[in-house]
């Protein structure tokens, strides 16, 4: 299982350096869990453009992930980041389906067996280049075309964790 970071897992920061600003997204810590009960390794893959802007380092974006770490319980077990901007045109910033490929490789699973859970249409966008399933999980951010394209729709994280597990979901598609 692969989780979109900003909004997602966390309450997006704008190029958020400061692991004292992380919180976790309402069910994020249950959400992990469920899958971690279950023996689903968990990564995330997550567009970090304030790298490439020059408004973060890597080393920041590594100590961000560490407390989103700490609070989740313990380390997800793969972190994969693009630290390009969209005018790079690079091939693992999302929508392009390079990080989920990467992360389904450190993983060791195919990138077909992978779910993908996010809040925009980037997310969906990867994971559909990549072969992988989407769960949109939409936030005030979210475009309403973003919803009515999305392959599965839940209303929030736990519900599309639930869903992925087969388990009834709190909303399946269209929202």
């Amino acid at each position: 299982m692969l989780f979109d970071r900003d909004d997602t897992l966390v309450v997006d920061v704008p190029y958020n350096g400061d692991p004292e600003r992380v919180r976790l997204m309402p069910g994020a810590f249950e959400a992990v869990r469920l899958l971690r009960a279950r023996g689903v390794p968990v990564g995330v893959v997550s567009n970090q453009s304030g790298i490439g802007r020059g408004l973060l380092t890597e080393a920041e974006v590594r100590e961000v992930n560490a407390r989103v770490d700490t609070l989740l319980g313990r380390p997800m077990d793969v972190w994969v980041h693009c630290p390009h901007t969209p005018e790079d045109g690079c091939g693992c910033r999302k929508p392009a389906p390079g990080l989920v490929l990467e992360a389904a490789r450190l993983l060791g699973v195919p990138a077909g067996r992978c779910v993908v859970i996010g809040d925009i249409g980037a997310d969906m966008g990867a994971a559909r280049a990549a072969g992988a399933r989407g769960v949109l999980v939409p936030t005030t951010r979210t475009l309403p075309a973003e919803v009515a394209s999305a392959p599965d729709v839940c209303r929030d994280l736990v519900g599309a964790v639930r869903h992925v597990l087969g388990r009834p979901s709190t909303v399946r598609r269209p929202v």
